[in-house]
């Protein structure tokens, strides 16, 4: 998301724009922590700020709002909100003694699961809202303005979607990549999340409006779109001749111009039907790799958590798309040491992962969350267990990614390029594989493809030389 003074947690922080150094404009900072899904939210956020005045700012220092926009699904998530909530403190101490005022929120999956602690115990926030209500959001800055200490935790996604304001990129830098929500909540309830708790039921947004969305970021410049969902592959929207499923859709958003690369994340392995699997075999612009989390390589784990599918269901999915995209690069999620998990159980892990033989994969301890099932079990595993076995899985899943990173060297691929490389002279893109890509070469290839030959491969990233340039390169 180019050109939008949003901080996240994971991602580094993005371009300022020189608007937002005017006097008498109101400023707004956004502090984005989690998925991507989050990242788009905090886009529309500004989107729905815009016509109230605001503009971004690139740091909270000066600002006067900041909204932190929470995830729930780490450990210990709230504890960082109260830690950031203390720094901001300071710095709206510091403007009232300047005679001006810095307005904090808290917005998101941490603030709908724990809203009235927050307000209780963070008395320097001013509005806090869940993440169906920030549609609504100029009129609580508008509430808490006056003075009132405003909390929304209005739930139907459907309003938020339709209520918000066209996307607004006019005065944004143009985005080479972008997200594009379609589908929000989760009817899966696994034993161990709370975005069913957070998010609500699953919502799928109309064919029309995610179709006049997309065709919007490609007009501004847009290559490549991820589609997004808690279970975006759960998505089944309303359109023309009725309900389309995820494969469809894909189809569809193919054909609008400029648009070469699509991808969809998070997917749940219950809903990768045949329409979608054959996408992947016939829309050249849906990118040869795929996310699909499985958690566990347990049979007996994987039921403890409500995923309702078994190892060998995974497996022959993935068998599948193997045959119709044998250049599929696979990704997943792992959970280790979920209540009662055993070292037998732990090894059936290690096992699919072996059989498997991932591109990438994200791993994390078991943590509890309050509310949930697993929670509540008294199987718990130990500290130290769950630490153990998490070195030893991401020690295979590092040595699976660094393989499949060493075999790139020496092939030719097209490069999207979005961004300045760590370097001088250095432009940075991804590869059809989602990896990062350093190369020597100008400036003025950003928001183009080109070819690049692999020279060089670590874990994260890979190096490259040019080979040539390819159209669509901004001049």
């Amino acid at each position: 998301m180019h050109g939008l003074n949003i901080k996240t947690h994971n991602e580094p922080q993005l371009t300022s724009m020189n608007e937002s150094q005017k006097p008498g404009r109101k400023k707004l900072f956004i502090k984005t922590f989690g998925c991507q899904m989050n990242v788009y939210d905090s886009a529309r956020m500004a989107d729905a700020l815009d016509g109230e005045g605001y503009v971004p700012a690139a740091t909270p220092e000066g600002a006067d709002l900041v909204i932190l926009n929470t995830c729930h699904i780490r450990e210990k998530a709230a504890e960082k909100v109260f830690s950031e909530l203390g720094r901001l403190r300071a710095l709206k101490e510091a403007r009232a003694k300047d005679s001006a005022r810095m307005l904090i929120g808290v917005a998101g999956c941490v603030a709908q699961a724990q809203g009235e602690h927050i307000m209780q115990r963070a008395p320097v926030v001013d509005l806090l809202f869940g993440p169906q209500a920030y549609h609504l959001l100029p009129e609580l800055e508008k509430r808490a303005r006056r003075g009132e200490r405003v909390i929304e935790m209005n739930f139907p996604a459907q309003d938020k979607f339709n209520q918000l304001p066209d996307i607004n990129i006019a005065a944004k830098n143009p985005p080479v990549t972008a997200f594009l929500a379609i589908q929000e909540g989760c009817d899966k309830f696994c034993t161990f999340c709370v975005v069913p708790y957070t998010r609500g039921a699953e919502y799928s947004r109309p064919v029309a409006r995610i179709i006049d969305e997309a065709r919007k970021l490609a007009a501004k410049g847009a290559r490549e779109i991820t589609l997004l969902g808690q279970n975006v592959n759960a998505w089944h929207g309303e359109g023309e001749g009725g309900t389309w499923g995820l494969g469809r859709l894909l189809h569809a958003l193919g054909e609008i111009e400029g648009l070469e690369r699509l991808r969809y994340t998070t997917s749940h392995p219950r809903d990768m039907d045949d329409e979608l699997l054959e996408a992947h075999k016939n829309l050249p612009q849906l990118m040869p790799y795929l996310h699909l989390p499985v958690q566990s390589g347990s049979d007996r784990i994987l039921k403890a958590m409500n995923r309702r599918h078994t190892a060998a269901e995974y497996l022959r999915i993935i068998d599948k798309i193997r045959k119709y995209r044998p250049d599929i690069a696979m990704a997943s999620d792992f959970i280790v040491g979920f209540p009662g998990e055993t070292d037998a159980d732990f090894a059936d892990t290690l096992k699919l992962v072996r059989e498997v033989n991932y591109a990438q994969a994200y791993s994390f301890k078991y943590s509890e969350r309050p509310g949930t099932p697993a929670a509540e079990r008294e199987d718990q595993v130990p500290e130290e267990l769950r630490t153990a076995r998490l070195a030893e899985l991401q020690d295979v899943l590092n040595s699976q990614q660094g393989a499949f990173n060493a075999a790139r060297i020496g092939k030719t691929m097209d490069i999207l390029f979005d961004r300045p490389g760590r370097q001088d002279g250095q432009i940075a893109g991804r590869s059809p594989y989602m990896q990062a890509v350093h190369v020597q070469g100008p400036s003025e290839l950003m928001g183009g493809f080109a070819s690049v030959t692999i020279s060089s491969a670590g874990v994260k990233s890979l190096g490259g030389e040019l080979v040539s340039k390819a159209e669509g390169a901004r001049a």
